[in-house]
């Protein structure tokens, strides 16, 4: 049997996320402020949303620094999963802060007030700066966590260029059904991607196939390796949607030699190398032996 370890560094996620959360906290104070002053639904409802959002940032920044642990007796696997966690906490709480969201905009549809535009403007020029840099900051992470965390950002940021271009809008013509519009307009955009994030969250919680990988093509291209007679009890499942775990069982002829064996052991590895980054395990099996695990029975 042998083992593929990747050992992975996880500093800069939560040191990205770290970034997002002192952003957003301190920009959700200025919000609060300006949206009161401006009397605008989008900003105060984006004030909210940012508060909420600074709190489910502050677990996912605690639970990514938990999930850099190395594997221990409880976790032999280490803490990864709990990035995981964290996505799920964080695209629910975002999902549900949606929809309080639509629900107090459709509140001003029935009330429409106009605005103050000019400092409607000046608050969505910082905005976009401030959720811009948020938002690439956190773009560049691999792991769930980070993919949910920047929809937060992406969220922001098309909310004040939402904002920016409406506050244009509202300088010259009275138009108080624009702040709720643009208000209902990139949340119910933001929750279908949020949806379809967590959605796969869930599913690598559930221990499925990760996106991109195909189980048969692995099979298919270990099974060409000259000498091996089959390959069966082939799973896989994702530590945290980056780093993912495979195992196989590989049948050889009974002849074959250590030598033999290091060979195929070797020339598996780059296969699976070229598909992603893998934490490998592989039972080798003789032609003449029968595989003893209840899945191997289950499978037959």
């Amino acid at each position: 049997m042998t083992h593929s370890h990747h050992h992975h560094h996880h500093h800069s996620a939560a040191s990205n996320i770290r970034v997002a959360l002192s952003l957003n906290l301190a920009f959700a104070a200025i919000e609060l402020i300006g949206g009161l002053l401006t009397q605008s639904v989008a900003i105060l409802s984006d004030a909210v949303h940012d508060l909420g959002d600074s709190m489910s940032l502050g677990l996912a920044w605690y639970l990514q620094e938990k999930s850099q642990k190395s594997s221990d007796a409880k976790y032999s696997y280490g803490y990864r999963r709990l990035s995981l966690l964290s996505a799920v906490f964080t695209g629910v709480f975002l999902l549900v802060a949606s929809i309080f969201i639509l629900i107090e905009t459709v509140g001003r549809f029935m009330d429409p007030v106009q605005p103050k535009a000019e400092g409607m403007f000046g608050l969505a020029i910082l905005g976009i700066a401030v959720n811009g840099y948020a938002a690439w900051k956190t773009s560049h992470g691999a792991s769930m966590n980070e993919k949910v965390i920047s929809w937060h950002m992406i969220e922001d940021l098309l909310g004040w260029i939402t904002i920016l271009l409406g506050s244009i809008v509202m300088m010259f013509i009275d138009a108080p059904y624009l702040d709720p519009i643009m208000s209902a307009g990139f949340t119910i955009f933001i929750l279908k991607g949020v949806y379809g994030t967590l959605t796969e969250t869930i599913r690598l919680f559930l221990q499925g196939v990760p996106v991109g990988i195909d189980v048969k093509d692995i099979i298919e291209d270990v099974n060409k390796i000259h000498g091996i007679q089959g390959v069966h009890d082939c799973h896989t499942w994702s530590l945290d949607g980056e780093t993912h775990v495979l195992t196989m069982h590989v049948v050889v002829p009974a002849s074959s030699t250590m030598d033999d064996i290091k060979k195929m052991k070797e020339l598996i590895r780059n296969i699976i190398d070229m598909k992603g980054k893998f934490h490998l395990t592989i039972e080798f099996e003789s032609e003449k032996e029968d595989c003893p695990d209840i899945s191997c029975v289950q499978e037959h």
